[in-house]
């Protein structure tokens, strides 16, 4: 395991609160948001290898012997399958609306795209730069697919069509992002987990 990996798993020990992820690249965003506001210490962020997954992740976290506070964050797409996994287990919830007052929380269309939209193309391509990906980039943007879209669209694209890139662009666009850009549903999360980790250290 490496030492990135290792920053990323689980703790030997069930943390107090599980924030429920789609992919890699949530994870990798979120880990570097909550170790920002000094948050990571009592955290599980769990990759359930798509939204189709929620129900049986929160079957065994509510089965677990350990009580611990489960949110989540979704794509705009995706979140019908949270609402209809969090109903079966007996949230009172019927819609997607309904979704940030229980503690799971939507992106517009993901989470790269949020994180694109708070610091605009020049800052992201910046941040290519940085992580030498700025050449990979203007060779994409040369293909005839993509010649000529909007650079937004192209940066989002580029993101995945290699493996392993999405958890790199998505680790150095939060790392890049201010705290007062903070895209609204990762800081309303990082708000849940902040609140759910001092109730859990008050009955200690």
């Amino acid at each position: 395991m490496t030492r990135a990996d290792d920053a990323l798993a689980p703790p030997e020990h069930p943390a107090s609160v599980v924030v429920l992820v789609e992919g890699a690249s949530d994870r990798a965003a979120l880990d570097v948001l909550a170790r920002r506001r000094d948050l990571g210490a009592d955290i599980e962020i769990r990759v359930m290898g798509g939204a189709t997954n929620v129900r049986r992740h929160l079957g065994e976290l509510l089965s677990d012997a350990v009580r611990r506070r489960v949110l989540g964050l979704t794509d705009e797409a995706e979140a019908p399958f949270f609402v209809r996994a969090l109903s079966v287990v007996g949230v009172p919830i019927t819609s997607v609306d309904d979704l940030a007052a229980h503690g799971f929380h939507t992106c517009r269309r993901d989470l790269e795209d949020e994180l694109i939209r708070a610091l605009g193309t020049d800052r992201v391509r910046a941040v290519l730069d940085h992580l030498d990906l700025g050449q990979s980039f203007d060779r994409f943007c040369r293909q005839q697919a993509w010649q000529g879209r909007p650079t937004h669209e192209q940066l989002h694209r580029f993101a995945g069509t290699v493996s392993g890139r999405k958890s790199v662009f998505a680790r150095g666009l939060a790392a890049a992002v201010g705290d007062d850009e903070v895209p609204e549903p990762l800081r309303h999360l990082l708000d849940d987990v902040a609140r759910a980790q001092a109730a859990a250290a008050r009955t200690m």
